[in-house]
């Protein structure tokens, strides 16, 4: 099931064939650099079994990040409720395969999915949490409008793992030039 879609992408619930996709993008210790290195096949079946968790818990979660004109899952972007010291909030994640680095899919999708939160989901903010020596993620996120908040020191696979909370609220949301392009709802396209 499509979820939303965008200029060149389309975003939907991930699948068990998906996986060998999704492996494409986890077991690389370059993507997954920001995570402290690459994941294990049993980790990256985790992943897809939590995603798959969140869509029937929660009505969403990390979404495949298809291609349009490919049919190609080129890497995942959706939204998930992390815990931030002691809250939680909505946050938009994205991960793609490193061959689409540098051309524009994760901006595109975190905005869809932003404006899937506050259109669909009718959240006052978005969060996105990127870990501080991720400089292409902190781009993305200021791209979207997002503004740093605040600071916190994650403890991740052994390894301590300074991040930013990035941030935008309805009001500023509604201010982006790009934020009309969502008020449709789930199958706005960007």
């Amino acid at each position: 099931m499509v979820v939303l879609e965008t200029e060149r992408l389309y975003l939907r619930e991930m699948e068990d064939g998906d996986l060998p996709s999704l492996m494409d993008i986890l077991l690389d210790d370059e993507t997954m650099t920001a995570y402290g290195g690459a994941f294990s096949c049993g980790e990256a079946e985790a992943w897809l079994s939590d995603q798959k968790r969140r869509y029937s818990t929660l009505g969403f979660g990390l979404w495949a990040a298809v291609h349009r004109e490919t049919g190609k899952m080129i890497g995942q972007c959706g939204i998930i409720i992390p815990r931030w010291k002691d809250e939680t909030f909505l946050e938009t994640g994205y991960l793609f395969n490193k061959a689409y680095w540098h051309m524009g899919y994760a901006t595109e999708a975190s905005r869809g999915c932003i404006g899937y939160a506050f259109n669909v989901l009718q959240a006052d903010s978005v969060s996105s949490i990127i870990r501080d020596t991720n400089l292409p993620s902190r781009r993305v996120a200021e791209r979207n409008g997002m503004l740093s908040s605040d600071h916190w020191v994650k403890h991740y696979r052994g390894i301590d793992m300074p991040h930013t909370r990035y941030m935008i609220t309805r009001e500023r949301w509604q201010t982006m030039p790009y934020s009309q392009m969502h008020r449709a709802g789930e199958n706005a396209v960007l």
